[in-house]
């Protein structure tokens, strides 16, 4: 396949650019100085020079607490960006596959929620992210929408990804215990990004790794008894605790009936997850030193 992927400097874009490189694919990978997806004309001018067979966008403003404070930003880059991305496949033939967040839905299910559970943003971040997600569906009738939640992996910059490297560095780490997702390895998510687009099938898909979900501070004892690190250097604290100026839904664990009607494996345990990215930074870390 000809895949172009944007924000491929982030996490998920560089573990998809990799996986699909492994498979053969003719990747074109943009970061954001490469290809701000805001920009309509630079947006039709790559992807229709490029001509790919299926555009990925992984790109994203995800500072869910820095959205609240620049709107017109989060607009651009989470509503208008993927807006533009569609239009650009759809005038080329291409197929859109877009990344939306667990955090669309409010958190007060007790469960997992899943395509039938109706969206309710708590944030200014969510808020334009679900706008996306129906501005990109609207521009173009071949637009996959994947929500995925609690990602981590090599090179990310959020808690799940850095809280070993944090306490490895000898820092003292709180992490929230009332607040649950289900976890999402990025290179087991870039894995069903290109399984979704062979099976070309727009739709909304929730992209998770099994198992019940965690909260944060079980996810970091878990990931520092793995890594063979001090757990006394992590605090455990709840939500109320710890102010921000976003609203954070409490559960946004997801669960994808799309996924189970069309015969899709699950995915791996998030714990397997954790377990393959522990292995990967604490031997990497090892063999550089």
């Amino acid at each position: 396949m000809k895949i172009l992927i944007t924000g491929a400097g982030g996490l998920v874009g560089r573990a998809l650019s990799k996986y699909c490189v492994r498979f053969g694919d003719e990747v074109i990978a943009c970061d954001r100085n490469g290809l701000d997806i805001a920009n309509p004309d630079q947006v039709d001018l790559i992807v229709g020079e490029a001509r790919p067979e299926v555009v990925i966008n992984c790109a994203a403003w995800t500072d869910v607490d820095g959205c609240e404070a620049n709107l017109a930003r989060c607009k651009a880059v989470n509503e208008i960006g993927p807006e533009n991305l569609a239009r650009a496949s759809r005038n080329t033939g291409a197929l859109l596959i877009t990344i939306s967040t667990d955090y669309v839905f409010d958190g007060t299910k007790d469960g997992f929620y899943t395509q039938r559970d109706n969206p309710n943003p708590l944030s200014v971040y969510a808020q334009a992210k679900l706008e996306g997600e129906r501005r990109a569906q609207y521009a173009h009738a071949r637009t996959v929408v994947v929500r995925t939640g609690f990602v981590f992996g090599r090179g990310g910059k959020n808690f799940l990804s850095t809280v070993v490297d944090r306490v490895r560095g000898g820092e003292k780490v709180r992490a929230i215990a009332d607040a649950w997702g289900t976890p999402t390895y990025a290179n087991h998510l870039a894995a069903r990004l290109r399984e979704l687009a062979q099976l070309d099938l727009p739709g909304v898909f929730h992209v998770v790794n099994s198992g019940d979900g965690t909260n944060y501070a079980d996810f970091a004892s878990i990931a520092l008894q793995l890594a063979g690190c001090n757990v006394s250097n992590l605090e455990v604290v709840l939500m109320d605790s710890v102010r921000r100026p976003a609203v954070r839904p409490r559960n946004s664990r997801l669960k994808c009936l799309l996924s189970d009607a069309l015969g899709l494996a699950p995915l791996a345990d998030w714990q397997d997850g954790l377990g393959q990215f522990v292995d990967d930074i604490t031997s990497k870390t090892h063999i550089n030193a």
